[in-house]
């Protein structure tokens, strides 16, 4: 997971700079072909491969995780480094919320109670840096 949340931080750090968030995305993705292709050449042999399967991880990767990549650059144009860092936290808020709306999951206390101290989090630190009053120079 650290080497994770470095990899999409050089990722964030990068993407600021695009100005064409989407063309940009796009590269990525064909850039990871390679490597994609790569691994499952060494995993086939214990693959249960069928077309239905083949067309939900398409459309899980290239278009459902193309177009959030793509919005996050976008984003990214208006946010300050430590302000992305911050937000990007929200996601796994995110992604289970999804998937208590879209596949039934079960709403648990562990379920909320992880919720609510990662949006509080992220409420305090953005909170924080929004009423910070700059100083005089040093």
């Amino acid at each position: 997971m650290a080497t994770a949340g470095v990899a999409w931080g050089v990722y964030s750090l990068i993407g600021r700079k695009s100005s064409q968030p989407l063309l940009a995305t796009a590269s990525n993705f064909v850039y990871s072909v390679p490597l994609a292709l790569a691994l499952g050449a060494v995993f086939i042999a214990g693959a249960n491969v069928s077309l239905p399967g083949v067309l939900l991880a398409v459309a899980s990767g290239a278009l459902a995780s193309g177009l959030g990549y793509a919005i996050w650059y976008a984003a990214l144009a208006g946010l300050t480094a430590g302000r992305a860092a911050t937000v990007q936290l929200s996601v796994p808020v995110i992604a289970a919320v999804g998937g208590v709306l879209l596949l039934s999951e079960q709403v648990t206390m562990r379920l909320v109670v992880a919720s609510g101290l990662t949006i509080g989090g992220i409420w305090v630190v953005l909170a924080q840096r929004s009423r910070r009053v700059p100083g005089p120079p040093d």
